[in-house]
């Protein structure tokens, strides 16, 4: 099935990996909003630890989407180098493919953030206060922290789109995305498409908040962007692509 979505890599054209990828941008960011609203006054009452625990499991939402209706996340095609280290597409094609969908998922992210600033729910409760929280412990990771939790994050992720690829049904499917994706939002690692939605909505909500975020800002983004997109694309290229390529590919033929 991963060389299979290699060599659909080879055979779809741009625009539609655009759209695919811009629909990406708005599944995993449907997760991110979900998991603010959700858990926005929960740690009062459940605790800390259960508040991640229930935010990992309705985030989870975002990677269901995308692998049961389809569409291109940039994290998740960091399996095409399996593809690639068997000779069914080229490191070109993969290059190709991860800045177009990279670009897609940026924008996508920033579309619902916007849409969602403008739907004005964040007024409700400390729905604002939790938002801008959660963009501020973002932007405050050093870069070494921000990398080794992007290399953890797509090590999940990974794994979550490898086991969905091998699920025979629906049900199947979504539990393969549940689990890996709960663990990862539990444990605090980080995603870049995620955060692609919660920096800019928390950047977007302290400009009318009133509340005080002196690190949120498009730098700060960026320089949360950067590292966690290199530990993202680590995390999924050597534990999963190259991982499970060394054990079921190298020394075969390719088909």
């Amino acid at each position: 099935m991963i060389a299979e979505n290699g060599k659909r890599v080879l055979n779809q054209s741009t625009s539609r990996t655009l759209v695919l990828s811009l629909l990406a941008g708005f599944y995993i960011a449907f997760g991110a909003q979900l998991a603010t609203i959700v858990t926005h006054d929960a740690a009062g009452v459940i605790g800390d630890g259960l508040t991640r625990f229930v935010a990992g499991s309705v985030f989870s939402l975002g990677l269901i989407l995308v692998v049961i209706c389809g569409a291109e996340l940039f994290t998740g095609n960091s399996l095409l180098t399996k593809a690639a280290l068997h000779g069914h597409i080229t490191w070109s094609n993969i290059a190709r493919n991860w800045v177009v969908v990279l670009a897609g998922n940026l924008v996508g992210s920033l579309l619902f953030a916007w849409m969602m600033f403008h739907s004005q729910l964040w007024e409700q409760g400390q729905i604002a206060e939790r938002a801008i929280a959660i963009a501020q412990a973002k932007v405050e990771l050093s870069f070494s922290a921000a990398l080794i939790r992007g290399i953890l994050c797509n090590w999940l992720v990974c794994l979550a789109v490898f086991m969905a690829t091998a699920a025979r049904d629906v049900s199947g499917k979504i539990l393969a995305c549940y689990v890996p994706i709960m663990a990862f939002v539990a444990s605090g690692f980080e995603h870049s498409i995620a955060n692609m939605y919660y920096i800019p909505t928390g950047l977007l909500l302290s400009g009318v908040s009133g509340l005080e975020a002196p690190h949120i800002t498009w730098g700060g983004f960026l320089a949360n962007l950067v590292p966690v997109t290199l530990g993202n694309i680590l995390g999924g290229v050597i534990f999963v692509g190259f991982a499970y390529w060394y054990i079921h590919l190298r020394g075969t033929k390719k088909a």
